[in-house]
């Protein structure tokens, strides 16, 4: 799963919040990610998550702690792309006990935030993170019927829009101070729009969805390459930084426009935008960046995975299922086989001491929706 005008919230944001470029450490490779003989199952799907949720999953407060130690819940952004991996997980393997950690989560959520009131700037202080969760109850509602999942993922949709949407320039604003335009709000937006209109067909959702990706594609998309810009500020030119999450949002927005409409370029933007993001984001064995030297930033494959996973089955875009595999077995064969936890750094062996959630996630998050 950012700018401001000051250098001095520039260097915070960065930090914490996903522009900070992530130095690939080559130099601890345990074997080539080519030279792996190791396939993971069906079976070990369902043991990593098992192993992630026994080392971060507080069943008291029903969500995800920051790391194995246990102390701190995880950011709240992020609790909802976890909650979506174990949507992953229900409808790959039907399990009753995954469809029940599904409502258990939206509680755990509606005790830590406020009951979901999205008008709360305590626990809600960028539009980003209202609209991670108004993607996931959406998701949630569709895949169990719950109204209630609805109507919030509805009212998060319309807060976000009153207050982040420009109607005179075009695009969402990131933050409450209106400082930036960036794709981590942008292109969700689309997600967050498609996904409504096909629950209620309700038609202003897709012309706002089409609306923020025309606006997203002139803006923040580079067309000669398939590269996402993370930023927009004023009439500065878009700030390119390369993050997974930006590259997956901006094809599963595509994708999605692309089932709706039927329009070629919709396709030909994700087939790009993937392109990028395997031929030039990934290292010469095709192993994705690792981001997250010790930050959120360890997540952002997570939300990668999903959209690259729409664009191959909703898309017929199996051409990159041989990559994807060749990620997750790398992050299973240098797994901490006595925790059967996997590491941001599919290439290096994981540690054996204090990890986060967030970068132990994305490799099982990868297993529950790409085939072995």
């Amino acid at each position: 799963m950012k700018l401001t005008h000051t250098i001095f919230l520039l260097t915070v944001v960065f930090l914490f919040w996903g522009c900070s470029s992530d130095v690939k450490d080559k130099s601890a490779k345990s074997t080539s990610a080519s030279e792996s003989k190791v396939a993971y199952t069906e079976a070990e799907a369902t043991t990593a998550l098992e192993a992630f949720n026994e080392h971060f999953y507080s069943k008291k407060a029903n969500l995800y702690y920051e790391t194995t130690e246990q102390k701190e819940l995880g950011s709240i952004w992020t609790q909802a792309i976890f909650w979506d991996i174990i949507m992953d997980a229900y409808e790959r393997t039907g399990d009753a006990r995954y469809e029940q950690m599904i409502h258990d989560i939206y509680d755990g959520g509606y005790r830590e935030y406020a009951g979901y009131n999205w008008e709360n700037k305590e626990e809600w202080f960028i539009y980003d993170d209202i609209m991670w969760w108004v993607i996931s109850l959406a998701r949630a509602h569709t895949i169990t019927g719950n109204e209630n999942y609805l109507k919030l993922s509805k009212t998060g949709f319309d807060r976000v829009w009153r207050d982040s949407y420009d109607p005179e320039d075009g695009g969402m604003y990131w933050n409450f101070d209106h400082s930036g335009k960036n794709a981590c709000i942008n292109y969700p937006t689309v997600i967050a729009a498609m996904r409504l209109y096909h629950i209620t067909d309700e038609s202003e959702y897709l012309k706002k969805a089409k609306n923020i990706y025309r606006w997203s594609r002139r803006n923040l998309f580079q067309e000669a390459s398939g590269r996402v810009a993370d930023h927009k500020v004023g009439e500065d030119p878009p700030g390119f930084e390369d993050y997974t999450y930006n590259q997956g949002t901006a094809i599963g927005a595509a994708v999605m426009l692309y089932e709706e409409t039927g329009k070629q370029q919709y396709l030909d933007d994700a087939i790009l935008a993937a392109n990028y993001t395997k031929e030039e984001m990934s290292n010469e064995d095709g192993i994705l960046p690792a981001e997250g030297d010790w930050n959120e930033q360890g997540v952002l494959k997570a939300i990668f995975a999903r959209y690259m996973d729409m664009l191959v089955e909703d898309a017929g875009q199996e051409q990159y299922l041989p990559w994807l595999q060749n990620n997750v077995n790398t992050a299973w064969r240098n797994r901490d086989e006595a925790r059967t936890l996997m590491y941001r750094d599919y290439d290096v062996p994981a540690p054996t001491g204090k990890i986060q959630s967030y970068e132990a996630s994305s490799a099982v998050g990868f297993m529950q929706l790409i085939s072995p």
